[in-house]
């Protein structure tokens, strides 16, 4: 929009199903790592460069905008994420941050006119030289729904095919996807003996509006038929022990950690981090109500639609629960998302 008001604000990428942010989860990106770099102009003002949610991408892509319309490109789209950016200031080379699966990140820069990449720094190289890490496969299964689930699976270094591991489910937190990058305690647990797994189910970031909104009106049980999807696929590779199977993570994976023990008694342990069990009491004890509002109760408060906030609140099902369960919380945390740095400032 011009800079003085004179017309109306332009949503430049409302015609493409894209979805612009930093949301990809790991030790380098996301939200509650790294800030989103705001969109970029290029020198000329010709063209607006911005991060996008991709398919367990963080592509880097740009938007020609002018009078006869807008084209999108991408400029970086490899396996990876390209993790906060800057232009020089006359548009040929830019500086960005790229992190993959095994690199948590170093700092790159791009040659405009060629496409040419070249590494400036190797700032992990000796931490990493001194370790083994374990192999993760992608792999995609059908979902429930006709969708397609992508996910992965990490094995633990000096993998042994003729043997079963225990096996951990990782459910991301909301809205977010996992994707081609480096996740610490995903390796932690692998290099313990773990067979790791995790995927995008519906409502993850990154697959489109549709993709995206599909768990809207149905509380978890759309996220949750995808992730025993998941389970049923992975369970059935030779070397992951059934008997052995385990679920974990924060946030909204915490809420699913507690939603799937009321509702299956397939695994063997759940430990469910920063995690929401009740709506009801949650709307009242966080500061983010708001959210709740659109996420939960579409819009109404509890007092006024009790019946979807308990509805999916995974404490309901509590009586069905037969899974050992440890619930890590910290009491700092107002919002159920253990770094987040509003959360942090409070404390301080």
């Amino acid at each position: 929009m011009p800079a003085d008001g004179t017309s109306k604000a332009q949503k430049v990428t409302e015609p493409f199903d894209v979805e612009v942010g930093n949301w990809i989860f790991g030790d380098v990106a996301g939200m509650l790592v790294a800030p989103t770099t705001p969109p970029t102009w290029s020198p000329d003002s010709g063209i607006l460069y911005f991060e996008v949610d991709d398919h367990g991408k963080q592509s880097l892509m740009s938007l020609a905008v002018d009078r006869n319309g807008s084209k999108l490109e991408t400029i970086i789209g490899d396996k990876g994420a390209v993790v906060g950016f800057t232009l020089d200031k006359k548009g040929e080379r830019l500086a960005y941050i790229w992190g993959d699966e095994k690199n948590p990140a170093d700092v790159w820069v791009r040659d405009m006119t060629t496409g040419k990449s070249r590494q400036l720094t190797s700032i992990n190289a000796d931490l990493l030289s001194a370790r083994k890490l374990g192999e993760i496969e992608e792999v995609r299964v059908p979902g429930p729904s006709g969708n397609e689930l992508q996910g992965w699976v990490l094995k633990p270094p000096d993998f042994d095919e003729t043997k079963k591991y225990p096996t951990v489910l990782l459910i991301h937190g909301a809205p977010a996807q996992w994707g081609y990058l480096f996740v610490f305690h995903c390796q932690f647990l692998a290099a313990n003996g773990y067979v790791v797994t995790y995927c995008n189910p519906r409502g993850s970031m990154g697959y489109g509006r549709e993709y995206r909104s599909a768990v809207e009106n149905v509380g978890p049980s759309a996220c949750y038929d995808d992730l025993m999807a998941w389970v049923d696929a992975v369970e059935k590779k030779p070397y992951v022990d059934r008997e052995r199977m385990g679920v974990s993570r924060i946030s909204y994976g915490g809420l699913m950690s507690n939603w799937i023990i009321g509702h299956t008694d397939r695994f063997k342990a759940a430990v469910p981090i920063s995690s929401i069990s009740n709506w009801v009491s949650q709307y009242g004890t966080s500061d983010l109500w708001w959210m709740m509002e659109q996420g939960v109760g579409w819009g109404r408060t509890p007092w006024n639609d009790f019946d979807d906030y308990w509805r999916y609140s995974p404490i309901k099902y509590i009586g069905n629960a037969r899974t050992p369960t440890l619930i890590i919380h910290t009491e700092g945390d107002i919002i159920a998302v253990v770094w987040n740095r509003r959360s942090r400032s409070l404390r301080r």
